[in-house]
């Protein structure tokens, strides 16, 4: 892993100029542009993987998640299943669950499935691309692990020793952006 938070830490105390871009939510925009938005594992966006179509980047993680546990039953519901939120459902119920494989595989994983993602659509790679160096951090007040924990606007968000959460999305998306360049 390229980034993360300690990184991101010794950047932060050299006073280094950082620039960020925080986001969090799947809605699109009403004039169907390509915002950061597109940012969320959630995002519509299908892609397609050795003949297998994921619906989003979630359906990819979930489907993944189940398949490095063995659960055949649950990789396919997870790939079939209506909306992200039913994925992540079925992700939760995936059998034989080791968190410490899990930890390490996950962040590998979604990279993978980004790749995928921003690869097979041009124009949600260039927005991704025109982020240029930007810090990509998903204020999600809720999520702590692929998250900051907190949310845009939250007084001291640009300090990371403030963050109650990894950002492990913003880090996966910044190494899919280093390698789509």
């Amino acid at each position: 892993m390229k980034y993360g938070n300690d990184w991101l830490k010794e950047k932060y105390n050299k006073e280094e100029a950082l620039k960020y871009l925080f986001f969090w939510g799947h809605a699109p925009s009403k004039d169907g542009s390509v915002t950061k938005s597109c940012f969320s594992q959630w995002w519509n966006a299908p892609f397609e993987v050795e003949g297998v179509t994921y619906k989003t980047a979630e359906h990819w993680m979930m489907a993944e998640k189940a398949r490095v546990f063995g659960d055949t039953e649950m990789r396919e519901k997870a790939i079939q299943a209506a909306t992200p939120h039913q994925a992540k459902k079925v992700g939760r119920m995936v059998r034989d669950f080791n968190p410490v494989t899990w930890n390490e595989e996950k962040f590998g994983i979604v990279v993978a499935g980004n790749m995928y993602k921003y690869s097979q659509h041009p124009a949600l790679k260039t927005f991704l691309l025109n982020t240029e160096d930007r810090i990509l951090v998903e204020a999600s007040p809720m999520d702590k692990i692929w998250g900051i924990g907190l949310a845009a606007g939250k007084e001291g968000i640009e300090n990371p020793y403030t963050w109650k959460g990894e950002n492990l999305l913003g880090y996966a998306l910044m190494e899919v952006r280093d390698r789509l360049k």
